[in-house]
């Protein structure tokens, strides 16, 4: 009996999946190579659209550097990450704690905000090159343009805002593996760059894998950052300025799915460069990982290169900090602002587009996350309780993982699709409120809450699959023995029992949720529903003060994750790499 309830819930969820995650997927491809219907014709299959996009100058470049973006934002991602990693696993220095936590600030910024800093920072008449005139290094008058070549740019900014997810994962992997297996290459005299290149390295490719895909796919598919740029010659962006020809152009169709044809096609060249998978790859310590105590003058070295990524890491965060009190037209050919002043944060809290895009994005927010928190521990118990046959619960687990897979630029782009077809359907059988449900350009909130709990639902069902794995069955059988039912026995035992990974989960997906990007560019299209990172986009292209407001805003934004991440790093420690693990 309780066989067939597994299997009923299982088919389920395999439907709410297909048709939240399958069905946008697949009409983008539908109309990629079939076309738009048109009335009285039937749809032909067609490799036209993507041979015009190639045959466009533009939108090949866009597709060229989209890739070189991904791929040079990920090696950067590993030259910074991999070394912290190992320095952390291996040595216990002075401040590690402090100097640790350092080096995961990025996370509570997105590059999106981190990209207004960065362009304050190296503009041509920025501060930094303001600092070089006043050293003598460049000639007073003469400024440098440091963003000139703005796709190095992005890839500076969008690697020191992710390189945290490979930390995460790299130090996670590093703890898994077994000391005794190094000693034992230490004591038949191999060197310690032999020790890293034979042993190390290739046990820790899981975690290098885990984070690298993530970083590779996040960078390919990222849409904010490049357009915060002003650098439009990218997929992800041509997508978004083609959105007004959506019902009427197959082309950002055929251009979705290239972009999603080539997030597989990176996924899987990382997956054979980077060899096996985690249960085959990384061996569990058989004895505990001793770490090298350093005294004070030896932790010197190794807090001096934490210390120096910390910085350049928080260069960002601490140029938007700036602007959001700096007054207009006081910070040009200055190291620091000239005047400074807290009426931006006032504005932020009358501004027009400042107020209700903050109320939107806590309310879009707080409902993707129910829906993630019932969704996803729904999910986490059929993988970890069920008695589903292994290879079932196994698909069941890298089926919640997959939205961390698929771009969020290609799920937005979905929805969008697959909104204005139901919509269209309805308003031809005369069913308007209904119709209005799924009618992005004018109340999107539906699609958002569903495209939100959707991107996020990974992070919940990780840290419930986590936490039940930890929780013993016994409390829950003995339960079921004494008469209860299967829904008290989940609200009395095994909820308060996981709590603390519950709220973990819910945590990081509402606090993720709040900043999304893709999502909220593309389905947000009316004003009044506009979430912050819309607000801050847009007010960021307004002239006078509107890029100090959207600044201020983006510090708002910068508390609100900080927060998130200090709790969940709490609650979770160093299981907190595994939620950013597809």
């Amino acid at each position: 009996m309780r066989k067939l309830r597994d299997f009923i819930f299982f088919t389920l969820i395999l439907a709410i999946f297909i048709a939240l995650f399958g069905v946008p997927i697949w009409r983008v491809t539908q109309a990629a190579f079939l076309g738009l219907p048109v009335e009285n014709q039937t749809p032909q299959f067609t490799l036209g659209y993507f041979t015009a996009i190639f045959a466009d100058p533009m939108l090949r470049a866009g597709l060229f550097n989209s890739v070189m973006i991904a791929l040079l934002t990920t090696v950067l991602c590993v030259l910074i990450a991999m070394p912290l990693a190992i320095l952390a696993n291996r040595y216990d220095f002075l401040g590690k704690s402090l100097f640790s936590g350092l080096v995961l600030v990025p996370l509570i910024l997105p590059p999106f905000v981190g990209a207004i800093g960065m362009r304050q920072l190296l503009g041509r008449n920025g501060a930094f090159t303001a600092i070089l005139q006043n050293v003598g290094w460049i000639s007073p008058g003469e400024p440098f343009d440091w963003l000139h070549f703005r796709l190095l740019g992005i890839v500076l900014v969008q690697a020191l805002g992710l390189y945290p997810i490979l930390y995460l994962n790299l130090t996670a992997a590093l703890a898994n593996i077994d000391p005794a297996m190094q000693h034992a290459a230490a004591n038949l005299g191999a060197s310690r760059w032999t020790i890293f290149r034979r042993i190390t390295l290739p046990l820790m490719r899981p975690g290098l894998f885990a984070g690298g895909t993530l970083v590779l796919i996040w960078s390919f598919t990222e849409l904010g950052t490049p357009l915060m740029f002003d650098f439009y010659i990218t997929t992800p962006v041509q997508v978004y300025k083609k959105l007004g020809q959506v019902t009427a152009n197959p082309i950002p169709y055929a251009l979705v799915v290239l972009m999603m044809a080539g997030s597989i096609l990176l996924y899987v060249c990382g997956k054979v460069l980077l060899g096996r998978s985690q249960d085959t790859a990384v061996s569990k310590a058989s004895i505990q990982s001793a770490t090298t105590r350093l005294g004070f003058i030896k932790s010197i070295p190794v807090i001096v290169i934490f210390t120096l990524i910390a910085c350049l890491a928080m260069l960002p965060h601490v140029s938007v900090v700036l602007m959001s009190l700096c007054a207009p037209g006081t910070w040009y050919e200055s190291a620091l602002p000239k005047v400074f002043t807290r009426q931006h944060y006032l504005n932020a809290l009358t501004h027009p587009l400042a107020v209700p895009s903050v109320r939107n994005s806590v309310m879009f927010a707080s409902l993707s996350t129910i829906v993630d928190i019932l969704l996803g521990l729904w999910i986490a118990a059929m993988i970890v309780r069920s008695k589903l046959p292994r290879i079932f619960r196994a698909a069941l687990d890298s089926l919640a993982m997959l939205p961390l897979a698929v771009p969020g630029t290609v799920m937005a782009f979905g929805y969008l699709a697959v909104s204005l077809q139901i919509k269209a359907y309805l308003s031809s059988r005369n069913m308007p409120s209904l119709a209005g449900l799924f009618d992005v350009q004018n109340n999107p909130t539906l699609v958002l809450v569903v495209a939100y709990a959707m991107r996020r639902l990974p992070y919940v069902v990780r840290s419930a699959v986590a936490g039940l794995q930890q929780t013993p069955e016994d409390l829950e059988l003995a339960s079921r023995n004494l008469g209860a039912s299967p829904m008290l026995t989940l609200r009395r035992i095994t909820v308060p029992l996981i709590a603390a990974n519950l709220i973990a989960g819910a945590l990081l997906a509402f606090a993720f949720a709040m900043l999304e990007v893709s999502d909220s560019l593309i389905l947000a299209q009316k004003e009044q529903y506009w979430p912050i990172t819309k607000a801050i986009y847009e007010l960021f292209q307004r002239i006078g003060d509107g890029p100090f407001i959207a600044s201020a805003l983006g510090v708002w934004a910068m508390l609100i994750l900080t927060l998130t991440i200090l709790s969940t790093n709490a609650l979770l420690g160093r299981k907190m790499g595994a939620i950013f693990r597809v």
